[in-house]
């Protein structure tokens, strides 16, 4: 696990649940100290104890080493800069499963395009999980569900596995397109949609912006060679409406104190 923010920590959880032995990398040393010795990670999850499975480590080296899945969870616009960093120790067999949703500035490229030209990596060797999957209510074990997506269905379905547990119900595709479109433009209209909570509007403007906000993510979609269907199920309109709706969202929440009247900076802040 290359990353140990408040949606890695999740996935680890999950996997480690679902039975793999996970280590994390994560640059903070008091972070890998909280992991190792009182299996949390209090920065994100406080009060949430993590499986022994979980162990962590400051060195990426250490992390990757005979890794049979490498997941990614950095943020969109450092993958570039980490993913060639860690090159050399990533075996080559290794599965490789990004978590990010975004696209990169500059290139407009999905994150699995980003880590295709950096790899080198079979198309079927790069897989994506995307869904409805607020990470505080995760590490709770609410009961939630997610999509798993390569071009691979073989490889999918091996992803789906291991990350299968009583409380996380991934479905596969090989619409990885669909998946990273609807992960990333989700994210635009949730901070639009908290501008208008944030504004006073009610139930029928937000209604209505995600709603047309839905069409206009599945025909972006389509036009990059999406399947039209990824946008009706957790890939897109779930994780909208989780997005759109929940303070858990820091799109939505972003998007309301603008709405609000603070500027940028002081959201930020």
């Amino acid at each position: 696990m290359m990353g140990s923010g408040s949606w890695g920590t999740a996935f680890a959880m999950v996997l480690a649940h679902a039975g793999c032995e996970v280590t994390m990398w994560a640059r903070d040393p008091k972070t890998v100290e909280q992991i190792t010795t009182i299996h949390q990670n209090r920065t994100y999850h406080p009060g949430i104890e993590l499986p022994a499975e979980v162990r962590a480590t400051l060195t990426a080296q250490e992390a990757l080493q005979g890794a049979d899945y490498v997941v990614l969870a950095i943020p969109s616009q450092v993958v570039r800069a980490n993913v060639a960093h860690w090159k050399p120790f990533i075996p080559e067999s290794a599965v490789i499963i990004s978590l990010i949703k975004g696209m990169e500035m500059g290139t407009s490229m999905r994150m699995s395009q980003v880590i295709d030209e950096l790899l080198g990596t079979p198309p079927g060797q790069v897989a994506v999980v995307s869904g409805p999957n607020l990470a505080r209510e995760i590490v709770q074990r609410q009961p939630t569900a997610s999509t798993v997506a390569c071009v691979d269905a073989d490889a999918a379905q091996r992803v789906q596995a291991i990350c299968t547990t009583n409380y996380f119900r991934p479905y596969w595709t090989t619409d990885v397109v669909g998946t990273e479109i609807g992960g990333s433009v989700k994210n635009v209209i949730a901070v639009a949609n908290g501008m208008a909570v944030g504004m006073g509007l009610g139930e029928n403007s937000q209604a209505s912006l995600i709603t047309r906000g839905l069409a206009e993510m599945a025909r972006l979609g389509v036009a990059l060679g999406a399947d039209p269907l990824t946008f009706q199920g957790l890939a897109g309109v779930g994780d909208l409406v989780a997005t759109c709706q929940s303070p858990l969202s820091r799109n939505r929440t972003f998007g309301e104190n603008i709405g609000s009247g603070l500027t940028v900076q002081e959201t930020i802040d």
